[in-house]
């Protein structure tokens, strides 16, 4: 998973023409730290699709923006658009975050 540094380059990775993965986090979120142990087989699952990290506390405004509520979030976008958005209450079992995916990505 590549780490997204700056918002220029968040706004370059979202426009692509097919669906990219975002994971929204920040160092502090115990969540976050819960969702890290079981993504690496997600993302191995749906390896056809980019996965980025971006740190909400690293890309001032980003969190506002995108209306990322509570964090983990995973957002998908497509063409510069949020296409589906799992806010963080539903991030905390790898069971969840496969649906989300396969309901949004089939």
């Amino acid at each position: 998973m590549e780490t997204i540094q700056t918002r220029e380059q968040f706004e370059e990775v979202i426009k692509s023409d097919t669906p990219v993965i975002v994971k929204v986090f920040a160092d502090w979120c115990p969540d976050c730290k819960r969702l890290d142990m079981f993504i690496p087989e997600i993302i191995e699952e749906y390896g056809n699709y980019k996965w980025y990290q971006a740190n909400s506390d690293e890309i001032a405004g980003l969190a506002e923006d995108y209306e990322v509520m509570g964090i983990p979030s995973i957002l998908i976008f497509q063409d510069g658009e949020k296409k589906a958005h799992q806010h963080s209450a539903f991030t905390k079992t790898p069971e969840s975050v496969r649906e989300f995916l396969q309901q949004q990505l089939g």
